[in-house]
């Protein structure tokens, strides 16, 4: 079945940069639409930019207020989260899914519950 896996979170100073990563395994990109989302403790989790691969779209929510880009490399399997001016308020859990049938917009919007998830990879802005 399909796998997501994280990577690329740690430890970052105000306004610095971060680029997260999520490799998917079992499927092709092209089969699911995806998300990054996030999770700070106390709090819900949100959406923070989805993407559909076939066809490619694109969607950002107002979480990290467009310092954010999500892309996607079709031949590594592996869709990418770059995070720029980071602020203490980014600190969270960053996790990635994929759904077949959720609507793009509702995915990240809403996100209501999706197919697969991975396990979270942990960013902490402090200086």
């Amino acid at each position: 079945q399909v796998q997501l896996v994280e990577s690329g979170g740690g430890l970052v100073q105000p306004g610095e940069s971060l680029t997260l990563s999520c490799a998917a395994s079992g499927y092709s990109l092209g089969s699911y639409i995806y998300g990054w989302f996030r999770q700070a403790p106390g709090k819900e989790r949100e959406g923070v930019a989805c993407i559909s691969v076939l066809p490619l779209m694109t969607y950002y929510t107002d979480s990290i207020q467009g310092r954010v880009t999500i892309s996607r490399d079709n031949a590594k399997n592996t869709v990418y989260l770059q995070m720029k001016s980071l602020k203490p308020e980014d600190s969270a859990v960053y996790y990635c899914a994929a759904d077949f049938g959720t609507p793009l917009t509702k995915m990240c919007d809403q996100v209501p519950p999706l197919d697969y998830w991975g396990q979270g990879t942990q960013v902490n802005v402090s200086s």
